[in-house]
């Protein structure tokens, strides 16, 4: 069986979708590590929900980003991590821990990449007026929401509401991510 970690900065609710597929086998994996960078956020209670271990840090703590990502690579290693799962995790991958679990990081991203990177894609899509939205599951490099993308689906949206939109990317994305990481765990 595998061992996937999920990294989150918030409600958690792409980890309670990866989790609840290996909990009802859809997944051959166990999730066995959340790691957090917000104290508080709704995803360790989450991972507290499934027995899934945490590690919730605050980055001001740490001198820089290379430490705290080198605690981070001790906690997977030490997990017997296999495949780390970016999941509305808002910190940018930095280079240490590329260089320790490069080509083992996939992330889902609320656009059809390249187009609206960053934080807010799918406020900036809504805002530029595009009719057909999507995700993008990508492994994950140096640059910006960027790395070879391992899938895409889109769907029309012609309304104007955020949480609707939102809505609908959820919809997208959680099944998409279940899709793509077992196809990586069977291509391993």
């Amino acid at each position: 069986m595998h061992r996937i970690a999920v990294f989150a900065s918030g409600e958690g609710t792409n980890f309670e979708a990866i989790a609840g597929a290996c909990e009802q086998g859809v997944l051959d994996a166990r999730a066995v590590l959340l790691v957090c960078d917000r104290p508080g956020a709704h995803a360790v209670d989450r991972a507290a929900a499934h027995g899934v271990e945490t590690f919730v840090f605050s980055p001001r703590e740490y001198a820089s980003k290379a430490d705290y990502e080198n605690e981070i690579i001790a906690r997977l290693d030490a997990a017997g991590v296999e495949l780390v799962c970016l999941a509305g995790y808002m910190r940018i991958v930095g280079d240490t821990l590329l260089e320790a679990y490069g080509g083992r990081i996939v992330n889902v991203h609320p656009s059809l990449l390249p187009a609206f990177r960053g934080a807010r894609a799918i406020e900036q899509a809504l805002e530029y007026g595009v009719k057909v939205f999507g995700v993008t599951i990508h492994r994950v490099d140096a640059t910006l929401d960027g790395g070879p993308i391992l899938a895409q689906r889109a769907f029309a949206y012609e309304g104007g509401d955020l949480a609707e939109l939102e809505r609908l990317v959820h919809e997208t994305e959680y099944p998409l991510y279940i899709e793509t990481i077992r196809k990586l765990l069977e291509d391993e």
